[in-house]
């Protein structure tokens, strides 16, 4: 049995040799200091490194930390134009090192935490966010019935079922009273679009720091972090570019917020929304605002959860937990502001 930090190699190694062909032990693991949801490790094995995503241990929320969606998603996604890791194996035996996980392939790339991304040239950033454009588009864009993702999701309105539940998340997760995700809560509850037909497949939480770039070109080689995909609208990906842009810039708010966006080469929201509306021939977006402040109040909710793991003992990093828990409230107000305007 293992916490959020460690990992039973052994145990790991055993189970490797006997359901990952091509794969043997010893094992060595290091965790990543990033990702605060399902803890994540770097296995160095005779063959080459392989990465470990598990569930966390403990007492965990209905529904979060699917690892097997995850894992199903992702191998679904191997032959189409969507960039992913290949997978390799999945264990649904708790037992084995105290919580499910999955194997897959350790992907070379280079992985940006800043949107402002200081660490390239005025005249790479803007194909970089080009590229981010394109593989959203083409995450929206993919054949449910060709992938066997019809069913990965519930029918309906999905903003309606959304609210429900991470209203009900969150309020599993609260921790004090913010009046502001209060009002939020009400003003969506009150303000769900009619359903429009579009079903797609949705990331969840598409961000630059959940993707890998080749070394030497604007070219995205895998898309990270699945946990929150499912069958849904595809504004919520897009609502959820821009709500991140929003925040402040610097390693906590990873923003853009207060930038001149032209002397970094960087897009403005509009023209990053336009280039996604013209690869999938859509002629535009009104009432943008319910999507931006829905955005903010899932990802609230989201944080919400990761401040009550960390303060139970159950967070991958319990130190950023509680320090990604202090964003609630701004994320809160943030939606009540794009809810105004």
């Amino acid at each position: 049995m293992t916490d959020a930090q460690t990992l039973d190699t052994a145990a790991v190694a055993a189970w490797i040799e006997a359901n990952a062909p091509g794969h043997t032990g010893p094992v060595t693991a290091t965790k990543f200091p990033t990702g605060q949801s399902n803890p994540t490790f770097r296995l160095t094995t005779p063959q080459g490194s392989l990465v470990l995503r598990r569930k966390p241990p403990g007492k965990l929320l209905k529904s979060a930390h699917a690892v097997d969606r995850e894992y199903r998603v992702q191998s679904a996604l191997a032959a189409t134009a969507v960039p992913v890791a290949q997978m390799i194996a999945y264990c649904d035996d708790p037992a084995v090192i105290g919580s499910e996980f999955y194997l897959m392939e350790h992907v070379q790339g280079r992985h940006f935490n800043e949107p402002h991304l200081p660490e390239l040239s005025h005249s790479e950033r803007g194909p970089m966010f080009d590229e981010m454009n394109r593989v959203l588009a083409a995450i929206h864009n993919v054949d449910l019935a060709a992938t066997g993702l019809e069913d990965f999701g519930r029918a309906g309105n999905y903003y309606r079922r959304q609210i429900d539940r991470w209203t009900t998340q969150y309020r599993a997760s609260e921790t004090e009273t913010i009046e502001a995700m209060d009002a939020l809560i009400t003003w969506l509850d009150t303000h769900v679009p009619e359903d429009d037909g579009q079903v797609c497949l949705t990331h969840g939480d598409y961000r630059l720091d959940n993707m890998l770039f080749t070394p030497d070109a604007p070219r995205i080689t895998a898309v990270l972090d699945w946990e929150l995909s499912t069958l849904g609208h595809p504004y919520a990906d897009l609502a959820q570019v821009i709500m991140q842009w929003q925040r402040p810039p610097g390693p906590e708010g990873r923003g853009l917020a207060g930038l001149d966006r032209a002397a970094h080469g960087l897009p403005e929201d509009q023209a990053f929304i336009d280039a996604y509306c013209a690869r999938r021939n859509i002629p535009g977006i009104p009432d943008f605002g319910f999507y931006l402040a829905f955005a903010n109040f899932r990802m609230a909710g989201i944080l919400q959860g990761v401040k009550k793991r960390a303060l139970d003992g159950n967070a991958s990093n319990p130190e950023k937990g509680l320090q990604l828990g202090r964003l609630v409230p701004g994320l809160a107000q943030a939606g009540l502001e794009a809810a105004g305007g």
